[in-house]
């Protein structure tokens, strides 16, 4: 059985460091590569910047991280959209690599 996927959508980088920390430390859980997005409304967003963290492990793991760092983020600048994937696709799995901010 794959691992669970968590995804959790915050605004900026730095919430994104801090969410991913508490989430790593509440659960079992290892990140994959994170995500960015720049919105076309950017201007009016709390921090123009979307970042994407993405939790592996257990369902239960991956959840509680996913917890974790939605209480974390939501004290700094917010979160925006949060998901757990208990069995994913390989083509989901796959996509989890794809990162704007790894431009190497």
């Amino acid at each position: 059985m794959a691992e669970a996927v968590g995804i959790l959508e915050v605004f900026g980088l730095a919430t994104a460091f801090v969410a991913a920390d508490a989430g790593c430390k509440a659960a079992n859980v290892r990140l994959e590569v994170f995500d960015k997005n720049k919105p076309a409304n950017a201007d009016s967003l709390p921090v123009p910047l979307l970042v994407c963290i993405k939790f592996r492990g257990s369902v239960e793991d991956v959840t509680a991280a996913v917890e974790a760092g939605m209480a974390e983020a939501s004290r700094r600048t917010g979160v925006v959209q949060h998901y757990v994937i208990p069995n994913p696709t390989e083509d989901t799995v796959k996509m989890l690599k794809i990162s704007a901010l790894d431009k190497s």
